[in-house]
């Protein structure tokens, strides 16, 4: 009989990679591991049964964009075999993606559908509205729902218009802004100051609207001290994070990491060592609460 790795409790949850691209291809997208291909069926296979073997209880298919992958019901149903929860995170707008969603979305514990405001699909250059998400939320039967909103450049109005369409919808909202580093706030003709300053007011315009949650205004107020003041933090995350290539990290911004093909002590001891990474913006951002 194998016996169990021993690592921390904390780690219930993963965010596996199902595909290293994704066709929207988000402007201000900040993911450090983008790449052509989709995660193989036998290194999932390895990862699930190293992730059951620590003690997380579901996963998380995530992208690139997991609609893409052409064995999405597989990766779901190797998933419950291994007794793990699976949620998506998706991006997914295209008839025949939808279509799939909605043919799998009863294995789903959770479907979390992207979408962007108005200011941020003209800087990303994307499509995702709020409008197209919900009508992609409302097709997939999955038992939770969540519409995750990526917020720049907020209106009193847009704010007021996105509540109207949430109102009367059963979904979790998830509400980010819109994280852009140094070189990306120089093109956007933004100082630091500037840029801090356009996100607190895009998040008073939600404010009068969404009321949120002390974990999520805690969030926004340590994020916006990390810009405006940084300093050396430890990561602290409590998801783990499989790349498309099987490589198993604490984040998906990670500088170190360990293969799941690797012996389970060279994987325990990884787990069991000091987080050696720093918390930056963009991780931040990832380990985001939902207000």
């Amino acid at each position: 009989m194998t016996s169990a790795i021993p690592v921390p409790a904390r780690f219930t949850e993963a965010l596996v990679s199902t595909a290293g691209h994704c066709k929207i291809a988000c402007g201000f997208c900040l993911r450090p591991d983008r790449a052509p291909g989709y995660l193989k069926i036998a290194t999932y296979t390895r990862t699930l049964s190293r992730l059951k073997e620590m003690g997380v209880e579901g996963v998380c298919l995530t992208g690139g964009e997991p609609a893409h992958h052409p064995q999405l019901r597989d990766l779901i149903r190797l998933a419950h075999q291994f007794g793990l929860a699976v949620s998506v995170v998706t991006s997914a707008r295209a008839e025949a993606e939808v279509a799939g969603l909605a043919r799998i979305g009863h294995l789903l514990a959770n479907l979390t559908v992207s979408a962007d405001s108005t200011g941020a699909m003209h800087l990303g250059r994307t499509t995702r509205s709020v409008k197209t998400a919900l009508a992609t939320l409302r097709a997939v039967p999955a038992p939770a729902k969540v519409l995750h909103l990526t917020y720049w450049d907020m209106s009193d109005t847009e704010a007021r218009a996105v509540h109207t369409a949430l109102r009367d919808a059963e979904f979790e909202v998830q509400l980010s802004p819109v994280m852009l580093d140094p070189a990306a706030q120089a093109k956007a003709g933004l100082s630091l100051d500037e840029y801090v300053q356009r996100q607190r007011n895009d998040t008073d315009h939600l404010a009068h609207y969404f009321q949120f949650s002390p974990r999520f205004q805690k969030h926004l107020t340590a994020l916006h001290a990390m810009l405006l003041h940084p300093r050396s933090v430890s990561c602290r995350s409590s998801l783990l994070y499989v790349s498309m290539d099987g490589h198993l990290r604490r984040c998906p911004y990670g500088t170190t990491g360990v293969p799941v093909q690797a012996p389970r002590t060279v994987i325990r001891d990884y787990l069991a060592a000091p987080p050696g990474d720093k918390v930056t913006p963009d991780c931040a951002a990832i380990c985001r609460a939902t207000r």
